[in-house]
């Protein structure tokens, strides 16, 4: 089998260009296309959410997929490391156009794919130490990390401002004001002071 695997980010762009290449390619190389696969969907998702997921199951050893740039496997190195690294264990040639690589069981394929799989290594090490100093820098400024406990619901009582502005002048109490907006109690109490609703005071009876 070879098969050709096309792919494009978005409806606006145009797979034409990609299956121009690949046909070009095959008659220069004397190949003929025997399964076209095609999809519109990013390239940051695996492969196993994609098209390309099944694709790579159909193909045995001996079988020849075809692609326009590495780019069209993935967005990300270490998820174009592994599907090389599976193809040329079960025996599938990849051939990529616009860079001219082949990789296959060849020492120079496998030497290929080393290189690609320490890009990979060298990639996540980066995006780890990049995250770290994002973080450390936070701290020292003084940042506190991490969702403040209740943010993400506040905002759904702005509705009920005034509402629960007048519950909380009549005494009710967050819980429950909680249960009545299907909130927790934290969110409520957060929700007042953020909004400057305050508390109110409660003063005992004069006897007349």
């Amino acid at each position: 089998m070879v098969a050709a695997y096309l792919r494009v980010s978005t409806d606006k762009q145009t797979i034409l260009n990609q299956k121009s290449e690949i046909i070009n390619f095959c008659k220069h190389q004397e190949l003929k296309i025997t399964m076209w696969c095609t999809e519109t969907v990013s390239g940051a998702k695996k492969e196993n959410e994609r098209e390309l997921g099944p694709l790579l199951k159909k193909l045995q050893k001996g079988d020849t997929l075809i692609i326009t740039e590495v780019s069209r496997l993935s967005r990300k190195m270490i998820n174009i490391m592994n599907i090389i690294h599976q193809s040329i264990e079960k025996g599938i040639t990849i051939h990529s156009i616009k860079e001219g690589y082949k990789f296959d069981s060849s020492i120079n394929s496998q030497v290929l794919a080393f290189a690609f799989g320490l890009c990979a290594e060298i990639e996540r090490t980066l995006i780890s130490q990049r995250t770290r100093e994002a973080l450390a820098r936070r701290r020292a400024l003084g940042i506190k990390l991490g969702r403040p406990k209740g943010s993400l619901r506040t905002g759904k009582l702005l509705a009920y401002e005034a509402e629960i502005k007048e519950l909380r002048r009549e005494g009710v109490s967050f819980q429950k004001i909680a249960m009545r907006y299907k909130v927790s109690a934290e969110t409520v109490r957060l929700f007042c002071l953020r909004y400057l609703i305050k508390t109110p005071q409660t003063f005992p009876k004069r006897n007349a």
